[in-house]
């Protein structure tokens, strides 16, 4: 199953460790706000990717599921 980030833009704070974390599929924005790409996450840095929601101060990092095309 293919899975992409979202983030809840309320109640992210800014942190910038998803950045850290996972920087070959999201950025900061000027403010520290993230910007994801809208690529699947590849299945090597699939482990990364949970890390990053796993870790993200304000739990505002999921992965959701996308549909096969």
């Amino acid at each position: 199953m293919s899975e992409k980030f979202a983030v809840d833009m309320i109640g992210c704070d800014g942190h910038g460790l998803c950045a850290e974390l996972v920087p070959e599929l999201v950025r900061l924005d000027e403010w520290g706000y993230p910007i994801l790409a809208p690529a699947v996450v590849p299945p090597h840095l699939a482990g990364h990717a949970r890390k990053a929601v796993t870790l993200c101060p304000k739990l505002a990092l999921t992965l959701v599921p996308t549909r096969p095309r």
